[in-house]
């Protein structure tokens, strides 16, 4: 044999036709079609002409953090998920986004001008550009201002917050290191110059906020802790601890907010808001029992009156200037989460976001309705529909969920009360199948949401599931290194095995059915590329006798015609998603870097070029076209977001 060496880990033999592909040092061959003309490995495959625009990501992040709702001046609201910064107009059903953080976004906070704004990241895996930052920015031009803290945060930014009395010119921060630093930029310097910096405390740190009508003053809080801080005029910070005197201390002082006449106002994890008094550490004020469990926000609003939400009773309470309880409050319904952040909105209109990663909007009177729906946990399912522009998604959160990607919404959310890791439309759309991590599969019927089968197949995760192109058989790839096949019928509501693949020394991690619904190919943990007999479940052992197969899809990365989508020294992991468009001229990848791209199909040549996009930021765990091609879909395992592109 004679192989012809390259660079990208592959060697071509011209007399095979085959490519001998090396992952983590294992030669995976790969058949190419008979027809196959000479095949130079050195050329460089050029990227497609087509690029990919984000248009929409459904979700929010509000499950662990706080302060991260606010209306705009545009009638926009602003918030993050993932490393995407959101302006949401929920009137319009629009979106803009501010793209230039690299990992998660963990705070964010408005400058007084209500135009710009500070969001601040995490530190990235195993990534140059994703040093832990602060990113200032115009949010109507989205041009960065400036950026600050690359070399001094360590971990992350906990927490930020602008000057108020001076119009804006200093931006706090506190780091999520161990000792919590609390810094203070002349953001606006060409140098970014920071002003001051102290060890904040060991205690974890949830908030910080300078004081509205003293320049100088910053309140920090956090677990066992509310701290009172002066910049004097040589820029040293000076603290003063909250003195809870022979009061119950809480464990957290969880949020924090100030009255009119400037006095400081705290919620903490016993329910109860204390008014210290301006200009000192000391209680002024306590109203006990304001709500079960902590309180996570206080929200000022312009009349003087004083919104409180709860983390655990989703209840939001109103108070008025004195902190005297108004008797108007409102309940979110449970299965929203509690209330996280209380943003106000235009006239009575109030947002909230939740602990489930929700926003709602509405009035303490009428009550909310959902404005953004996510999920809350890791989310690897996603599916779309075969002739319409929706598609489901499916997590952890045992949340299976419909989408509409042309009206961007939620056409409705199912707790299926199993951890799900995939799921697929049968081929006509009539049904939805899900895969769990049980190792439980079920079978809905997407208009009324009824379950029409379950079945269980071994103790490991579903990992894929996928339906014949004729809908006479569904094949489900588990954890457990077996394939199982089903023969479908009464309009894909009852299910009869007819037996599993053995043969793969790995678990199944994706799988791909031939447009004659006859044969099945799948890939394993440890880079094996097989093929089967749909319907007597037998290992084909000669490949070159499938190298003309037609394929219905290409989910299955190692593949002759994906060859190109790994890059040089690749682990086999790295690319946790792979499909094909239906008009057969593009490739999508997601992988564990965070990254979505775009490749020109076949990607038959080692050296291929493709256009990379960033937004997530955790691993990609699937992609997914409409029908039409106009969008591909991605979601991140980690981040919980779905990101929904335009294809120009």
């Amino acid at each position: 044999m004679s192989f012809t060496p390259v660079t990208h880990t592959c060697q071509y033999n011209e007399e095979e036709g085959s490519m001998r592909m090396f992952l983590r040092g294992r030669p995976v061959v790969l058949y190419g079609p008979s027809d196959l003309d000479g095949l130079d490995p050195g050329k460089v495959a050029p990227p497609p002409q087509n690029k990919l625009k984000l248009e929409w990501v459904y979700g929010y992040r509000g499950k662990d953090c706080r302060n991260n709702l606010y209306l705009l001046p545009t009638g926009e609201i602003v918030y993050f998920v993932a490393a995407v910064v959101v302006m949401l107009n929920v009137e319009e059903q629009c979106q803009r986004h501010y793209t230039g953080h690299t990992d998660d976004v963990k705070c964010l906070a408005i400058h007084p001008n209500k135009l710009i704004v500070a969001s601040g990241q995490c530190a990235g895996h195993d990534r140059i550009d994703a040093r832990p930052h602060v990113r200032v920015w115009n949010s109507v031009s989205l041009a960065t201002l400036a950026v600050l803290g690359g070399s001094q945060i360590e971990r992350g930014v906990a927490a930020l917050s602008f000057s108020r009395a001076d119009g804006g010119s200093l931006l706090a921060t506190v780091d999520d290191a161990p000792d919590h630093t609390i810094s203070v930029w002349d953001w606006q310097r060409p140098d970014k110059h920071c002003l001051a910096d102290t060890k904040c405390s060991v205690d974890t740190v949830v908030a910080v906020e300078f004081h509205p009508l003293d320049r100088n003053q910053i309140v920090t809080c956090g677990k066992n802790h509310i701290a009172f801080w002066t910049l004097d005029q040589t820029n040293m910070l000076y603290k003063r601890m909250g003195v809870f005197e022979s009061r119950d201390k809480p464990k957290y002082v969880t949020c924090l907010g100030f009255n009119p006449n400037g006095d400081v106002l705290s919620g903490d994890s016993n329910g109860n808001i204390i008014v210290w008094g301006r200009g000192t550490n000391t209680i002024l004020k306590m109203v006990r029992g304001v709500h079960e469990g902590s309180i996570f926000t206080l929200c000022c609003l312009k009349d003087g009156s004083v919104l409180s939400g709860g983390g655990k009773d989703g209840r939001v309470v109103m108070f008025d200037s004195e902190m005297n309880a108004t008797g108007m409050e409102n309940v979110i319904e449970g299965h929203y989460g509690g209330v996280r952040v209380v943003a106000e909105g235009r006239g009575s209109q109030i947002y909230i976001g939740t602990t489930k990663n929700c926003i709602l909007h509405g009035d303490l009177q009428l009550g909310f309705t959902p404005a953004v729906l996510g999920h809350v946990d890791e989310l690897w399912g996603l599916a779309t529909h075969p002739t319409l522009p929706q598609f489901v998604t499916a997590g952890w959160d045992r949340l299976l969920q419909l989408w509409d990607g042309l009206s961007h919404s939620t056409v409705w959310s199912k707790d299926i009360e199993e951890r799900a890791q995939c799921c697929a439309w049968s081929s006509d759309g009539s049904v939805v199948a899900v895969g769990a991590l049980s190792g439980r599969w079920l079978v809905f019927e997407p208009t009324s949401r009824d379950l029409l089968a379950s079945h269980h197949d071994g103790n490991e995760p579903i990992q894929t599931i996928q339906y014949s192109p004729d809908n006479k058989y569904v094949a489900l790839g588990s954890r457990d290194n077996f394939i199982y096949i089903y023969q479908v019928d009464d309009n894909c509501s009852r299910y009869s095995r007819l037996g599993k693949c053995l043969g793969h020394s790995s678990y199944i991690t994706h799988l791909d059915w031939s447009e004659d619904s006859q044969y099945i190919r799948s890939n394993s943990g440890d880079y094996e590329l097989l093929y089967w007999n749909a319907t007597t479940c037998r290992q084909i052992t000669n490949p070159t006798s499938m190298r003309d197969v037609v394929w219905a899809t290409n989910h299955c990365p190692i593949t002759f015609t994906t060859i190109g989508v790994w890059p040089e020294g690749a682990d086999g992991p790295d690319i946790n998603s792979c499909t094909k468009s239906h008009d057969g001229r593009l490739v999508a990848t997601g992988d564990d870097f965070g990254k979505v791209k775009l490749f020109a199909y076949p990607v038959t040549q080692p050296k291929s070029l493709c256009h990379a996009y960033g937004g997530h930021s955790s691993h990609v765990t699937c992609v997914r076209f409409l029908p039409d091609d106009s969008r591909l879909l991605s979601t991140g395992g980690l981040d919980t977001a779905i990101a929904q592109w335009i294809v120009d």
